[in-house]
């Protein structure tokens, strides 16, 4: 083992599950970060982390999430959770504008630091593979915007919520501490 991945392990930023585990399916997707060309593969960056993916829509009575979950990711991050944004555009024209004009959205009315991706389909039919798996894991696809599901440690879809339940509720709390 290298010397630096023997210290990231000591130091505790590096879980040993991370180094030596395949790619979970739920993470086998290569994703393109939100207005950039970057692409990342979700096992290479975020598995052995407790994830929760929601897709988002800048102009959705449910819109006052973000600081919610803004809130989860900065409150957990150290210890291992991150909320992962994936915006779109399938519940009644929600998001329909550009990469550039969500990200700029989220940054300056939220304050979102959390990693956000590319616009995709979430809806049953079209849905990007990425939901297509998380729909096929829970047998539940996205009904509305803000629908959140939460990934374990080991990449396993272990639980879904619907838009109603809002990142501070104590049934969100809950299942996170629980995975960290």
């Amino acid at each position: 083992m290298k010397r630096s991945v023997f210290v990231l392990l000591l130091a505790g930023w590096l879980a040993p599950h991370t180094l030596f585990a395949a790619c979970a399916p739920a993470l086998d997707f290569e994703m393109r970060r939100l207005a950039s060309d970057e692409t990342v593969r979700l096992c290479d960056a975020y598995q052995g982390q407790v994830i929760l993916a929601v897709n988002t829509a800048s102009k959705c009575g449910f819109t006052s999430q973000y600081e919610g979950l803004e809130n989860l990711y900065r409150t957990y991050g150290e210890r291992g959770l991150v909320v992962l944004g994936f915006p779109s555009n399938d519940f009644a024209n929600q998001e329909p504008g550009t990469e550039e004009e969500i990200e700029e959205f989220c940054r300056l009315t939220y304050s979102v630091e959390f990693p956000m991706f590319e616009k995709v389909h979430v809806r049953k039919g079209p849905a990007s593979p990425f939901y297509k798996n998380l729909a096929s894991a829970t047998g539940v696809y996205p009904q509305w915007n803000f629908y959140k599901y939460l990934i374990d440690r080991d990449g396993n879809v272990v639980e879904s919520f619907s838009n109603r339940t809002t990142p501070e509720s104590q049934a969100m709390i809950d299942a996170i501490e629980r995975l960290l």
